[in-house]
């Protein structure tokens, strides 16, 4: 008898230790999810960005197009070393011009727009979620990490700067 009772609590300990188990293991499952979710929404972002840049190189380079194939241009070396393993997404992801036009206008009508804004900001620190509600836009984590990928751009040409992580501030 002693045991039979032995081997069932056993049982019970382990089913409750498999019980906690599950939902700590479904709770992180939510979160790496979610945290999925904003990298593909940012994948998306620095893809357009991408083909809505490629867009405009070639308009800049088509004096020559002998010239611009031997010489990179001096503006677009940053950019180089990502282009050759997007360009084949960036022509799946947007094949009509109309919707690349589009987005180019979204993304520059965008960029205004924080500008805009850290020109009223002051000197204080700003999150990207601050920005895109500051702005208008959805709270989802797409607009938000639209909202981020534009920020750090903007971090990258000096225009505005980073005060620690995730705050930005007017340069």
């Amino acid at each position: 008898m002693v045991s039979v009772t032995h081997a069932a609590h056993h049982i019970e300990v382990t089913a409750e230790s498999l019980q906690g188990d599950l939902a700590r293991l479904e709770v992180q499952k939510q979160a790496l999810e979610r945290e999925l979710a904003a990298v593909v929404a940012h994948l998306g972002s620095v893809q357009r960005a991408l083909s809505a840049l490629q867009i405009l190189m070639p308009p800049a380079g088509s004096s020559s197009s002998d010239a611009a194939a031997a010489t990179p241009a001096p503006g677009p070396s940053v950019v180089d070393p990502a282009v050759p393993t997007a360009a084949p997404q960036d022509q799946g992801v947007a094949p009509e011009s109309s919707e690349v036009t589009g987005e180019q206008n979204k993304y520059g009508k965008l960029t205004e727009q924080i500008l805009d804004y850290f020109s009223g900001a002051g000197d204080t620190d700003v999150r990207a979620r601050d920005v895109a509600a500051a702005l208008g836009r959805a709270t989802d984590s797409g607009s938000i990490n639209a909202v981020r990928s534009t920020l750090d751009r903007l971090v990258g040409t000096a225009r505005i700067r980073r005060s620690g992580r995730g705050l930005y501030r007017a340069a």
